[in-house]
C-alpha cells in the first residue's frame, strides 16, 4: 500500500497530484488519545480555510480547530475535501475524527453547538432584472453550492423550468465569477460568502433568500462521541463566554458589507489605470518597513485615491495624507512627492504598530495601528481606557470598533484625557482599508513568494490538489 500526501503550498496549484480511487485512499484513523493527532475534514474557502496574504493558513474553521486542538493537547492534521457533502461518508468510514463547517449533518452523526448559519441566497448580475422569487427565473442556468443541494433539492424540483446543477467543486467566489462573466445566469450561495465576494465582483448582487437558515456545526461519528462530545461543547461554551468566537467571526465577516458596489467598481478600475504608476514605490516601502505593499496601497487609496496632490481642509496632503507635523517627524520634506509620502506613511504605520503593547496579536495589531493613523495615538489610548471601563477588550479590533465611536458622546469623552473625537469616521476608515486590502490580495501578487511556516503541531493533507491560496493567480504587470 502506498499513499499520496500533497502538502498545499501557496502559489503552487498542485494539479500534479493524482486522484486515487476511494478504496486506496480510505484509511481509518487511530483514536487521537493514542496517536496524539486529531484528524479533521475541512473545505477550502475564503472564510473557512485558505492561505492568506501573509502566506499563513487562515480561515474561521482553521482558527477554531487549532484553538480546540491546543486545548486537547494534541496535534491536528487537516484533510482538505472539495465538497462538504463528502464529509459524512468519510466520517462513517473512519477517515477522520471530526468534520467542520458542516450544515445539518445526517442523524447518524453527532454534532456540536450551532455557531453560524448558512443562508442560501440567489445572486444575479446587477445590470439584469432583479428576480424576487424562484418563479421569476424563467429558463436560466442556475448553479447551486454543494452545501445546499441536499436541503433545497425538493424546493428546486418544484420548478421544472429551471436548469439547475450542483456545483460539485467550485467555491462561492468561482460561482459568483461565472455569474458576473455571463457563463451562468444565477447561483445559490451562502449569504456571508456572497457578501465577502461582492467586493471582488461588484457586478453581482444578492436577489433573495431561498429556504430557511441552516445551522453550521462540527460533526463526528458515534464512535468518537465519548472522546469529542463533552470537549467540543465545553470549547464552544468557553469561546462564546470569553468573546473569542465573536472576534474570529468579525475577522472574516465584519467588514464584508462596508463598501458600496460603486466604491468597489471604482477601486477595481483605478487599480488598473493608476496603481501601476505607484506599485514599485509601495513595494520599496514594504522592503524598508516590512508592511505588505498591498496594505500600504489600500491605505493610500483610502486617504487620497492615489492622488499625489490630494489636499484636505485639515491641512493633510499627498498620497498618504500626512500632516505637516507628522511629515517633519518622519523626515518628509515634500508631502506631494509620491516616493517621500509613501515611504513616510509606511514608516509611520510601523511606528504606530510598534507603540502598541506586544501582547496584541495580528491582525488586530495592524487594524489598531490604522485607527491610530486616522484618529491619533492619544485618542486611541482614550478609547482603549474606555474599552476597559466598559468591560471590553482594548486589544481586539472587534471590540474597539464599537468603543471608538463613543468618543463623540459627551458622557464618555468628558471623562477622558483628550476629549472629543470623530470616532465613527475612524471605524469607517479602518474597515474600508480592510476591504480595499482584501481586494488587492485577490488581484495583486505579494512582493516575494510566501509559504506557510512549518508548525510541528499542524499539518495539511491536500490529496486532490485544491488551490488554497486566495492571492492573484497570475502575475500583474508593473
Amino acid at each position: 500500500m502506498w499513499r499520496l500526501l500533497c502538502l498545499a503550498l501557496p502559489g503552487l496549484l498542485l494539479t500534479a497530484c493524482d486522484r486515487l480511487p476511494a478504496a486506496d485512499t480510505a484509511r481509518q484513523v487511530a483514536p487521537f488519545s493514542e496517536s496524539g493527532e486529531l484528524v479533521v475534514l475541512i473545505r477550502n474557502g475564503a472564510t473557512s480555510f485558505h492561505v492568506d496574504a501573509e502566506g499563513k493558513y487562515a480561515g474561521l474553521e482553521y482558527d477554531l480547530v487549532t484553538r480546540f486542538s491546543q486545548q486537547l493537547g494534541v496535534k491536528v492534521r487537516f484533510v482538505v475535501v472539495p465538497r462538504v457533502s463528502e464529509m459524512p461518508d468519510r466520517l462513517a468510514r473512519g477517515e477522520a475524527h471530526l468534520a467542520v463547517g458542516i450544515s445539518a449533518p445526517p442523524a447518524s452523526l453527532k454534532q456540536g453547538p450551532r455557531y453560524l448559519d448558512l443562508q442560501a441566497t440567489l445572486v444575479c448580475r446587477s445590470k439584469d432584472r432583479q428576480p424576487r422569487k424562484l418563479d421569476e427565473l424563467g429558463g436560466g442556468i442556475l448553479m447551486v453550492a454543494s452545501a445546499f443541494t441536499h436541503h433545497l433539492a425538493a424546493t428546486l424540483k418544484q420548478h421544472p423550468e429551471l436548469s439547475w446543477h450542483e456545483a460539485q467543486y467550485q467555491d462561492t467566489e468561482e460561482l459568483i465569477d461565472k455569474v458576473e462573466s455571463g457563463l451562468i445566469d444565477y447561483a445559490l450561495v451562502d449569504a456571508r460568502d456572497a457578501d465577502v465576494a461582492r467586493n471582488i465582483h461588484p457586478g453581482v448582487t444578492p436577489a433573495f433568500a431561498v429556504g430557511p437558515p441552516l445551522p453550521v456545526t462540527w460533526a463526528w461519528s458515534e464512535e468518537q462521541d465519548e472522546a469529542l462530545g463533552a470537549p467540543v461543547k465545553a470549547f464552544f461554551d468557553q469561546i462564546r463566554k470569553d468573546g473569542a468566537l465573536a472576534r474570529l467571526t468579525d475577522r472574516y465577516f465584519g467588514h464584508a458589507n462596508r463598501l458600496q458596489p460603486i466604491d468597489a467598481t471604482t477601486f477595481l478600475s483605478r487599480r488598473i489605470s493608476i496603481l501601476p504608476k505607484y506599485r514599485r514605490l509601495f513595494i520599496q516601502a514594504e522592503a524598508s518597513y516590512g508592511i505588505d505593499w498591498r496594505l500600504l496601497a489600500a491605505l493610500s487609496y483610502q486617504e487620497s485615491h492615489w492622488d499625489a496632490f490630494a489636499t484636505s481642509a485639515y491641512g493633510v496632503r499627498g498620497m498618504m495624507m500626512l500632516t505637516n507635523d507628522t511629515a517633519d517627524r518622519l523626515g518628509v520634506t515634500n508631502r506631494l512627492d509620491p516616493e517621500q509620502s509613501i515611504m513616510g506613511g509606511a514608516k509611520y504605520v510601523g511606528m504606530l504598530r510598534d507603540m502598541l503593547p506586544s501582547r496584541i496579536p495580528e491582525p488586530d495589531r495592524t487594524w489598531l495601528a490604522l485607527a491610530s493613523y486616522n484618529i491619533g495615538t492619544a485618542h486611541l489610548e482614550d478609547a482603549r481606557i474606555l474599552a476597559q471601563r466598559l468591560g471590553k477588550s482594548p486589544d481586539a479590533w472587534s471590540d474597539m470598533k464599537t468603543v471608538i465611536p463613543l468618543l463623540r458622546n459627551y458622557e464618555y469623552f468628558s471623562t477622558l484625557k483628550y476629549g472629543y473625537a470623530r470616532g465613527g469616521e475612524t471605524v469607517v476608515f479602518v474597515e474600508n482599508v480592510r476591504s480595499y486590502y482584501n481586494i488587492l490580495v485577490r488581484f495583486e501578487q505579494p512582493s516575494r513568494p510566501m509559504f506557510p511556516p512549518f508548525d510541528e503541531q499542524v499539518s495539511v493533507e491536500n490529496p486532490e490538489g485544491v488551490r488554497l491560496r486566495i492571492d492573484a493567480e497570475e502575475k500583474q504587470g508593473s
